[in-house]
């Protein structure tokens, strides 16, 4: 049985080295990687892109696919409702190491009848993942603006967004107490950069999780 890892990223800007990372501390054993060319878009219907295609025409029953976080291969409890049936269908098993999702076997079968698990169950987790998914893909879509200015050289007027580069320490200053002014002086960006690279993070985000 063979362990089937499948890595996209939306921009040709962005690298893989956060999924190899996860995916890595994982331990999965002997690994057959497939990655997307560098900026297959997540608009496109994952059963529709180019390599993930070529990943369940490889695949065998009993393999089991591997992923960093869900929003790498969906974009929407559609997308992710459309993929699960072709993986059942398929025998396939699927694994998220980090995110939404992660804690969950979403292609779990019954030993004696093949029937997926708790069916009703399963809906319930999906419909109230659907929103950690979609924080988990705004965060995606801000690291990629951030890349992509940092890329560009931010030349225009406005003041430029914080790099993804020292985003790490921006919020860990800011979980520590420091204002979003004082972040702001101090990295030389505007305070709305800040706000966007705290955002998930500020009292307000939280109280309505």
């Amino acid at each position: 049985m063979a362990n089937l890892v499948y890595k996209r990223v939306s921009t040709d800007q962005q690298s893989t080295d956060r999924q190899n990372l996860v995916l890595a501390e994982a331990g999965i054993e002997d690994p057959v990687a497939f990655e997307e060319q560098a900026g297959t878009s997540s608009r496109l219907h994952p059963l529709q892109r180019p390599t993930f295609g070529e990943l369940l025409t490889y695949a065998r029953p009993g393999d089991t696919v591997h992923i960093s976080e869900m929003f790498r291969l969906v974009r929407g409890t559609g997308h992710i409702l459309d993929v699960l049936d072709v993986l059942h269908r398929d025998r396939l098993a699927l694994r998220i190491h980090d995110g939404a999702f992660s804690a969950m076997d979403l292609t779990a079968r019954h030993p004696r009848t093949g029937e997926p698990l708790s069916t009703v169950k399963f809906m319930v987790q999906t419909l109230a993942a659907a929103g950690e998914l979609q924080r988990d893909l705004q965060r995606e879509l801000t690291y990629d603006g951030l890349r992509a200015a940092e890329a560009k050289g931010n030349k225009g007027r406005r003041r430029p967004a914080v790099i993804a580069a020292k985003a790490i320490a921006v919020r860990a200053a800011y979980l520590g107490g420091q204002s979003i002014a004082a972040l702001a002086r101090d990295h030389r960006v505007s305070r709305g950069a800040i706000r966007t690279a705290v955002a998930d993070l500020m009292p307000e985000h939280c109280a309505c999780r």
